[in-house]
């Protein structure tokens, strides 16, 4: 039986080029090699699996090599691999530092990669704070550490830093058909993508998931080989889902939950991934987005066709019930009934029935036309002819009250008022009075007002603008000073019929939103036009306009009255 070698160490790259994902290290490392201005002390930090300590290796190479070195040369007696989690005492440092001073016997450096180092205890750190300050010129030191903040600042000042970053699913995806071809083995796009998408930003990860996955299935590596291995949920099964929300299947879509669970999965994990499936295709509904979506071809072809059947605003409804469920899940008691509560919640978004339109109407519309109901138009009466015929009424009243009383005046005689009383007097809590009131109610729907024949009267700038202040004014009076000075922020701007307002934060908007309507229905009735509206942006710019700082609110005071300068200059104050 040969011995095996892993793929991580297999193809573990020899030189910068051959690094998957640092271009932007590995090329300022070859610039620092070629123009002799690498520092002495280098700190390479980053997630496991990304290729520090490999191309810490690497560079100690670079700089003992010369044009006669062999290729196979590794430089072993002039690089020093120091394991700091096991190497973390002042002794094991001690020794270090002593043998700092001895130079190279072969090559021009002798190279300390000390991995690990935020292993290390405070008082190795202090030990090694001078010699990594004043390295003697032959030695390099060269630290890597996952964990960048457990490091002493004073460390990190004598420290040329490197950020190594996460490899990139694509990235990734391209090494691993690389090293699929080496070996000869088919693979199929979806399921590289899956390992590379399951080994989070690891390179190394990634190769030793591909070991694992190649011994299940052998020289061909299916999308289903791979899933079952790893056991993930493919995106098969969320496509699957989101059909079933937009076809508002809640049994079918229980069931398939229930399948999932049955297969070992967790059901964070699952409403997690139905999140991230809504967001990918939000992503995918815009052309200039579109390149976020980490996936392969053909799976990203099933996204967009998805997508054509979704809305912006179902999914993002779906984003925050999904979310939602994950924030609540670990505190949950019953996290089984929760994710089947938000599933039902996400299969009720597009739901077409009196239900949704509940809140909305007292009595939904499509009972009155079940009933056969033809609502009746009424026209509103006109103002002058509602107010001459109270005029008329009155006057009348008061004819009769004085005939009375002159009547009365005549005979002496006091007549007796009878007062027709009811026979009997219905409870406002009694079962019959809530039934008459609910009957009432339903005739009432029978009654539709003609919009047709409300006032529309054109409306100038200048008349919006008085009844705006006439009704900031009434608010102020009321004891609303906060939607009186949200009001004043501003000044409407209309146009055709529209009223247009612009805040510096998206809190103002809310709070005029909530107040909306009794402002509204002031200033259709003010200016008799029922045809206006209003419409709110919220532009951050405008934030600019108001005075936020201790000078700006210095500088506006002054604009008011000059004298304040004169005063602070006398009197020798700050600002």
């Amino acid at each position: 039986m040969e011995h095996f070698v892993v793929s991580a160490r297999k193809y573990r790259p020899q030189t910068f080029k051959d690094v998957v994902g640092q271009q932007a290290i590995t090329n300022t490392l070859l610039n620092a090699i070629e123009n002799n201005h690498l520092a002495q002390a280098l700190l390479f930090t980053g997630p496991r699996g990304v290729g520090k300590t490999t191309c810490a290796r690497i560079l100690a190479k670079m700089i003992n090599s010369d044009g006669d070195t062999k290729e196979d040369e590794d430089f072993a007696f002039n690089i020093f691999e120091l394991d700091a989690a096991s190497n973390n005492s002042v002794d094991d440092i001690r020794n270090l530092t002593d043998q700092v001073r001895i130079p190279p016997q072969v090559g021009k450096y002798k190279v300390y990669i000390i991995d690990e180092v935020h292993m290390l205890s405070q008082a190795a750190f202090n030990a090694f704070l001078k010699t990594l300050e004043e390295p003697p010129k032959h030695c390099i030191f060269i630290l890597a550490t996952t964990e960048k903040h457990k490091i002493i600042p004073t460390i990190l000042s004598r420290c040329q830093i490197f950020d190594f970053k996460r490899i990139t699913v694509t990235d990734a995806k391209e090494y691993l058909r690389y090293i699929a071809k080496e070996q000869d083995i088919s693979a199929e796009d979806d399921a590289l993508h899956i390992i590379a998408q399951k080994a989070d930003g690891a390179m190394r990860d990634a190769l030793s998931i591909f070991d694992r996955v190649v011994s299940f299935s052998g020289k061909n590596l299916t999308r289903q080989a791979v899933t079952e291995n790893l056991n993930v949920l493919d995106y098969e099964t969320y496509f699957t889902s989101t059909d079933l929300i937009l076809q508002n299947k809640i049994p079918e879509l229980l069931v398939q939950f229930n399948t999932i669970l049955s297969k070992g999965f967790d059901g964070h994990h699952y409403i997690a991934g139905l999140a991230s499936h809504f967001r990918d295709l939000m992503v995918c509904k815009n052309q200039a987005t579109i390149e976020l979506l980490e996936v392969g071809e053909d799976t990203k072809q099933k996204y967009i066709e998805q997508s054509q059947k979704t809305s912006n605003s179902f999914l993002m409804k779906g984003i925050q019930l999904a979310n939602d469920c994950d924030l609540k899940y670990k505190t949950s008691k019953n996290q089984r009934l929760l994710v089947e509560l938000t599933l039902m919640q996400l299969a009720s978004i597009t739901f077409d029935g009196e239900k949704k339109n509940s809140k909305h109407f007292i009595i939904p519309p499509s009972y009155f036309k079940a009933k056969g109901i033809n609502p009746i138009p009424v026209k509103k009466p006109e103002v002058d002819k509602v107010r001459t015929s109270e005029k008329e009424t009155v006057t009348e009243i008061q004819v009769i009250q004085n005939e009375t009383l002159s009547a009365v005046a005549e005979s002496a005689v006091i007549p007796k008022i009878s007062i027709n009383k009811p026979s009997k007097i219905t409870s406002g809590l009694s079962l019959k009075s809530i039934k008459e009131k609910k009957e009432h109610l339903i005739r009432q729907m029978d009654v539709v007002i003609d919009e047709d024949d409300l006032p529309k009267e054109p409306v100038t700038q200048e008349a919006l603008t008085k009844a705006w202040k006439a009704y900031t004014a009434k608010m102020d009076k009321k004891g609303e000073k906060i939607m009186a000075s949200i009001l004043q922020m501003d000044e409407p701007k209309l146009k055709d019929t529209t009223i247009h307002l612009t805040y510096s934060n998206n809190t103002n908007k809310i709070e005029l939103e909530r107040a909306e309507f009794p402002l509204m229905a002031f200033l259709k009735k003010t200016l008799l036009n029922y045809d206006l509206k209003l419409d709110i942006t919220v532009n951050e710019e405008v934030a600019k306009k108001y005075a936020f700082t201790p000078q700006e609110k210095y500088e506006k005071l002054k604009e008011k009255n000059p004298n304040i300068e004169l005063l602070r200059k006398t009197f020798g104050l700050d600002i």
